[in-house]
């Protein structure tokens, strides 16, 4: 009986001791996933620090890409004297830069004040000169002036800071700022902010090409691993200096912000598409400091750069010098040149390397450790400490290295840490509570509980994601390419309404890209107010052609509707108004059509010499006046059914073998008009006369084309008319076939 007893008072108290342990692991577990949601500074901390052994375990190997550093190092300041130095060394290292090749240069550097050795400034501060001499000092150009000139003959970045306030002194210059388009909504409440920008002097920043932010915040740590893209400063987006040397290098097209109502989703720059975090930040996939990157301002001011060292790079300007004090912690290097951080990150985007954080990625690690914590908490009663310490260890291991595998296949960032700090800590937790409990107890937890247990708590977390191919067919397209016309004097008008502008693009891109894919069009891309679409693909369309211009149509009379709506809003507000036009160029032929990119990450796109001719052919529009121009091939397919008039027989940019090209009018309905015949008939005419050098026929058959003039053909006319009166005046060579050689893109 005692023994008896003994059993059912220790089944009493192991009842008791089962419940404890698994409450107490519970309390554990919510105490574990309440941190990791308020993220204090030691979680975080432990978090990045998994992160940071992940890219010491590999480093990026570094790969030839374009990027250099002009480097004022402890040679250059040896060489050349203290920094700051005279702006006419800096002037003449652009030159020289430029002379050697490089694409574009970029200041890691802010020029806030005037140079205090410009000739008049040493006038007023150099003791013992004569009336005379100082005199004519003063007369001398400044070396800010000098540097500004020269930085006109290159691609320059200017460097700017952000400011924790506003600056005491402000230019009176009004800030120049990079075009920028955002696309699902404003990013600025999801950015950094700075109250204030640390500028340029005037003559410096207006020479410039671009201006960026070099600002970096470090974690709190000190150690910087994300770098923002785009921040918000005075009431406007500003690129960071890397985004703005790449916008710059690449044709200074406007960069994009893509944005979801969870943050900032991207960041489109020279054609490459970032993803970022919801605060626009990328994590910097580094390699370790190499010298290889750099070269010696010294060196290149001297002009003993070896050949080709800086041919068809991207450079920027910046220090290694100790003395200086630019050197910035990163994962790899505990005293890293802030300089070469921006290189890295130019370098991640251009070779799309980037580290990825998905946005599922929290969500997971609380997956991860509730199912783990709770598979604990349930097999710790059952099996007994050793085996589920076992069994956490072959878990925790696949984690682990679920977690590495995720990293070095796709550049993943998943903390494991928290999950396996958690489940250790609930397991710590019960163990310690079950420890004074005997195997009654442990099994009377097991029976009173195992019924409320569920079978999905051991489910596996992790599966491996499908692998995607890339690859393409080469098919039959018709390309549309589409751009704004004086987009800049639009944007200069909202200058104090920023985001009236975004409205505006948000207004204009919605029934133009509408119209494209009402009439079978695929949207590759948007290229800030330029559009791209392509017909037959995915999905075949034998009226390829034929829709392709039935789109270009719609889009001019969506537009003219939205011109409309827009003239009745600025004649309320008493604002200017500036209609928005646009250029429309369509081209048919093969391109290679599929998933195009790495195997990291890659688009649905298209490639072939149609895509760039079609590009070329909408680039002309403007210089004919009309608003769509078409190519032979598409023209062959929709001539009998839309109102097509040959406007020339062009070589466009980059290309030997000529193209003829004709101006879209209107549809069936403008075809079937009287005055379509008549204005065919002048155009012939005039073209006929024009290419067998008969001027004074060519000049006549313009003035006599009331038909087309009728059909809003005049520019073109007039351009034929400026044409040859020039030829009058300088005939042709003997061998001119006719062709009209584009200078322009």
């Amino acid at each position: 009986m005692f023994s008896r007893a003994r059993q059912v008072g220790a089944k009493r108290r192991g009842g008791r001791w089962f419940g404890a342990a698994r409450l107490v692991g519970l309390a554990v577990l919510a105490t574990a996933l309440s941190l990791k949601a308020l993220d204090p500074g030691f979680i975080e901390t432990l978090q990045l620090k998994t992160f940071d052994l992940y890219q010491k375990s590999k480093p990026r190997q570094r790969a030839a890409q374009p990027v250099a550093i002009i480097d004022i190092d402890e040679k250059s300041l040896a060489t050349l004297g203290q920094w700051p130095w005279p702006r006419t060394l800096l002037a003449e290292m652009v030159t020289q830069a430029t002379r050697a090749g490089a694409v574009a240069i970029a200041f890691d550097i802010v020029f806030a004040e005037p140079d205090r050795l410009s000739p008049a400034r040493y006038a007023e501060s150099a003791a013992g000169l004569s009336a005379a001499t100082r005199e004519e000092l003063r007369g001398l150009v400044s070396n800010d002036a000098v540097m500004a000139g020269g930085m006109k003959q290159a691609r320059v970045v200017v460097g700017q800071s952000g400011l924790a306030a506003k600056p005491a002194a402000v230019s009176a210059m009004q800030p120049i700022r990079a075009p920028v388009a955002t696309i699902g909504g404003d990013p600025a409440p999801f950015l950094h902010y700075y109250p204030g920008i640390l500028r340029n002097v005037d003559a410096i920043e207006a020479a410039a090409a671009g201006r960026g932010l070099f600002s970096i915040r470090p974690e709190f740590d000190g150690i910087i691993r994300r770098v923002a893209l785009v921040s918000a400063a005075e009431g406007a987006l500003h690129p960071t200096l890397s985004v703005e040397l790449l916008r710059i290098a690449t044709g200074g097209n406007a960069f994009a912000v893509k944005t979801t109502a969870a943050g900032v989703a991207s960041v489109v720059v020279g054609g490459v598409e970032v993803p970022t975090d919801s605060h626009g930040r990328i994590w910097i996939n580094y390699t370790p400091h190499d010298k290889a990157r750099y070269v010696s301002a010294v060196d290149v001011i001297n002009g003993k750069v070896p050949p080709g060292r800086l041919a068809g790079h991207l450079l920027l300007v910046g220090t290694s010098a100790v003395g200086l004090g630019d050197l910035r912690a990163t994962p790899l290097d505990a005293g890293m040149p802030g300089v070469e951080v921006h290189a890295q990150l130019l370098e991640t985007m251009l070779s799309k390397s980037w580290l990825e954080r998905p946005h599922y990625a929290l969500g997971a690690e609380f997956i991860a450790a509730l199912l783990v914590s709770l598979l604990v908490i349930a097999l710790v009663p059952v099996l007994g400490a050793v085996r589920v310490l076992v069994l956490g260890a072959v878990v925790a291991a696949a984690l682990v290295a679920g977690g590495w595998l995720l990293f070095d296949q796709k550049r993943m960032l998943i903390d494991t840490l928290f999950p396996l700090a958690t489940s250790f800590s609930v397991f710590m937790a019960m163990t310690f509570m079950n420890y004074i409990s005997e195997e009654r107890q442990r099994q009377a937890i097991r029976n009173a509980f195992s019924r409320y247990l569920s079978p999905a708590m051991v489910e596996q977390l992790a599966t491996n994601p499908a692998k995607l191919e890339l690859g393409g067919e080469t098919r039959e397209l018709t390309l549309l390419f589409s751009d704004v016309r004086g987009f800049t004097s639009i944007s200069e008008s909202y200058r104090a309404d920023p985001q009236g502008l975004t409205r505006l693009m948000n207004r204009f891109l919605t029934p133009l890209s509408n119209a494209i894919v009402e009439r079978k069009g695929t949207i590759d891309k948007y290229m800030g107010d330029a559009v791209m679409a392509f017909w037959n693909a995915p999905l075949d369309d034998p009226e390829h052609a034929m829709n392709a211009c039935a789109a270009a149509l719609e889009m001019a009379a969506r537009l003219e509707r939205l011109n409309e709506v827009r003239r009745g809003e600025d004649e309320a507000e008493g604002r200017k108004h500036l209609p928005m036009k646009i250029g429309i160029g369509i081209n048919s032929g093969h391109c290679v059509v599929g998933n195009m990119g790495s195997d990291v990450r890659f688009d649905y796109s298209v490639l072939g010499d149609t895509v760039n001719i079609a590009s070329r052919i909408e680039g002309q529009t403007k210089d004919y006046g009309v608003t769509i121009l078409v190519g032979e091939s598409t023209a062959r397919q929709a001539h009998d059914r839309l109102a097509l008039i040959e406007a020339d027989l062009i070589r466009v940019k980059g290309k030997q073998q000529p193209e003829r090209v004709f101006t879209l009018i209107g549809g069936a309905d403008v075809r079937a008009s009287t005055a379509f015949p008549d204005a065919e008939r002048e155009i012939q005419a005039m073209h006929s006369a024009y290419r067998a050098q008969r001027w004074d026929e060519a000049q006549a058959s313009i003035a006599g084309a009331t038909a087309a003039r009728a059909l809003q053909l005049g520019g073109m006319l007039d351009v034929f008319a400026a044409r040859i009166a020039e030829f009058k005046a300088a005939p042709p060579p003997a061998d001119w076939d006719g062709v009209y050689v584009a200078t322009s893109k």
